[in-house]
């Protein structure tokens, strides 16, 4: 059986990344595209590396017929998604791919985007999209919210060890590195080649990144307490991928061992034999997340290290393992395509 996709804000990274993916789909077929400013152009001109695919014309929003629609992805701008999907249809199956619904409370959501929400009947519905942590809710649910691609990787290496109680919630440090992809697609000054290439730069740093949010979300849930971690993300010269490396307090050989447990039925979640490490060139393109882990020569501290591409795993790709439960569809379905080498 075919079901009809429609993307929104196609002409940006992530948008292109589910095409993309969506290409190889079993049953999801791609039957409208929307941009705002290039609406009228082929995606061919838009994303000349997607020429080879027959696809719908880039059109505005209100163009697209909904009732044809079985699922659409929101590949918006933060702080755009709210309105627009407020005018979508409520019977229709929705993904979204920005900020505006991963944060269950409004003050919340309030205090790290710096404005209230303006559609709290529907962040209350919104479902979290971790995948692994939320199949049964997603699965169930129209309304899905992707996670940030930070939040995601620092989630995927520590919220199993909240959950086992193997590490101290209280020294939980977050060090991470992230390819430019990760800020989109419009112009900006810092993002310019020569502003970039050839060094990297902490950024947001002391508790001022908002996928921060998100973390103080999901780890206190899995903690039923309060837990705040130190996180500090840094810009890579590199178009894709994010590497966090977690300093915590806990047994290694106890860490390594929740981490086989938790991941060892998980199609996606891949954790390497301990000692070893991974690399973002392992995964890049790819739905897979790696994590390694490995002990510290002061006793009773670990490192664990996980890396995921962050338009894939991290964004597009997570969304269309949403996508596949929500509508009923094998859940690897157009996503075990191996990681681009070299």
């Amino acid at each position: 059986m075919t079901q009809s996709i429609a993307i929104l804000g196609a002409s940006g990274y992530t948008g292109a990344e589910l095409v993309r993916l969506l290409a190889t789909h079993p049953t999801f077929r791609i039957t409208a595209l929307s941009a705002d400013r290039k609406a009228g152009l082929p995606m061919a001109e838009v994303f000349p590396f997607l020429r080879h695919l027959s696809l719908p014309t880039l059109q505005k929003i209100d163009e697209i017929d909904f009732s044809q629609i079985d699922l659409c992805f929101c590949a918006l701008p933060h702080g755009t998604s709210q309105a627009v999907i407020a005018a979508l249809p409520r019977d229709l199956n929705i993904v979204d791919l920005s900020a505006d619904f991963r944060l269950r409370d409004p003050a919340a959501y309030a205090t790290w985007y710096g404005q209230p929400h303006s559609q709290p009947e529907l962040q209350a519905e919104a479902v979290y999209g971790l995948t692994e942590f939320y199949r049964a809710d997603i699965a169930a649910a129209r309304l899905v919210a992707g996670t940030g691609c930070n939040a995601a990787t620092g989630q995927y290496a520590v919220t199993p060890l909240i959950a086992a109680g193997v590490i101290d919630l209280d020294r939980i440090v977050i060090d991470l590195k992230a390819g430019v992809s990760g800020a989109g697609r419009s112009l900006k000054e810092n993002l310019l080649h020569a502003e970039l290439s050839e060094g990297t730069h902490p950024y947001s740093a002391g508790g001022r990144h908002r996928h921060l949010g998100e973390f103080d979300q999901e780890f206190s849930r899995a903690a039923g307490r309060p837990v705040r971690v130190q996180f500090t993300p840094h810009l890579l010269p590199m178009n894709r991928g994010i590497l966090a490396t977690v300093y915590l307090d806990g047994d290694p050989a106890q860490v390594h061992a929740a981490l086989v447990a938790r991941y060892a039925p998980e199609p996606f979640l891949q954790v390497l034999p301990f000692g070893a490490l991974p690399s973002t060139r392992d995964v890049r393109g790819s739905n897979f997340v790696h994590i390694g882990v490995t002990g510290d020569r002061i006793a009773g501290r670990t490192i664990v290290v996980a890396v995921l591409d962050n338009l894939t795993k991290g964004s597009s790709g997570q969304a269309i393992q949403n996508a596949n439960m929500m509508l009923g569809v094998e859940e690897t379905a157009g996503l075990l395509l191996a990681p681009v080498f070299p």
